[in-house]
């Protein structure tokens, strides 16, 4: 069985993308724990590359790495790549989303996922990127949630963050850009 290392520290993301590539003959390993790639990339393809070759080559497998942001059109795209470290803590990112946004009426934004995969050699050899629209909210949907949780996506009738994980894989943006790098996954990994 052919093993694909998700190229994150973080376990909720792992089983996420674990869960979207359930369907496939491969085990699935989080990257080496003392691994830390500084995301210096001037997009998200550059920033999923980087952490997509540095897994690879640590480990000697097929690795696949994620870069995502929230991009809200009122702020002309912020905060976008700089969606992590767009404050300290979720609470000050939302006050500062939501302070800055003001009252608005012009709420349209998107999370948006490049998807990268590297040989084992540290080679990128496919990417695809995914995206979901929605409307962002004057408030939290709930309480201790992030960007996710102001983020209203009319098909689904509810916030990105309340998607259950069918949702998530179908109207996610990590879930359609999976979708669409399944078919060079496939491909490149000899997986039927």
């Amino acid at each position: 069985m052919r093993r694909l290392i998700i190229a994150t520290g973080n376990p909720i993301k792992v089983a996420e993308i674990e869960a979207m590539l359930g369907p496939l003959p491969i085990e699935v390993q989080r990257q080496p724990d003392d691994l830390d790639v500084e995301e210096t990339g001037l997009t998200y393809l550059d920033n999923a590359s980087l952490k997509a070759s540095a897994s690879a080559r640590r480990t000697k497998n097929w690795a696949l790495a994620d870069d995502s942001g929230l991009e809200v059109d009122a702020l002309g795209g912020a905060p976008g790549l700089f969606s992590a470290r767009y404050a300290s803590g979720n609470d000050a990112k939302l006050r500062r989303l939501l302070s800055e946004l003001g009252e608005s009426p012009y709420r349209s934004a998107c999370f948006r996922s490049t998807m990268v995969l590297s040989d084992p050699n540290g080679r990128c050899v496919a990417s695809a990127e995914g995206v979901c629209w929605g409307e962002l909210l004057r408030e939290p949907a709930y309480e201790k949630g992030g960007f996710e949780s102001l983020l209203w996506v009319r098909e689904a009738q509810c916030t990105y963050g309340e998607f259950n994980s069918a949702q998530l894989a179908r109207l996610g943006s990590r879930g359609k850009a999976a979708r669409a790098l399944a078919p060079d996954l496939r491909r490149l990994l000899n997986l039927s």
